[in-house]
C-alpha cells in the first residue's frame, strides 16, 4: 500500500499534522478511534468521506513510522 496516496500534509491544514487528502480529519484521530476499540464500521460510519483504505494508510504510515524514527525511552518518574 502507498499511504501518500491517501494522507497528506498541509502547513495549512490542521497545522500542518498529517491528515486524509481532501479532508481535514487528522491521521491520530483515526489512530485514537481504533486505539478506544472503535470498529472499522464504526470509523467510516462517523466519517463517511473515508473509506476501509484510508484507515489501512493510517496503520500502514504508523507502521513505517515505527520502524524508521529512534526512540528515547525516559524512566518513569
Amino acid at each position: 500500500m502507498n499511504w501518500q496516496d491517501y494522507i497528506g500534509v498541509d502547513p495549512d491544514v490542521c497545522h500542518g499534522k498529517p491528515c486524509f487528502k481532501g479532508t481535514r480529519i487528522m491521521v491520530s484521530l483515526v489512530l485514537e478511534m481504533l486505539e478506544a476499540h472503535q470498529t472499522t464500521d464504526e470509523i467510516l460510519e462517523a466519517y463517511p468521506s473515508l473509506t476501509l483504505k484510508h484507515i489501512e494508510a493510517a496503520l500502514h504510515l504508523a507502521s513505517e513510522l515505527m520502524e524508521n524514527d529512534r526512540f528515547f525511552l525516559f524512566p518513569a518518574a
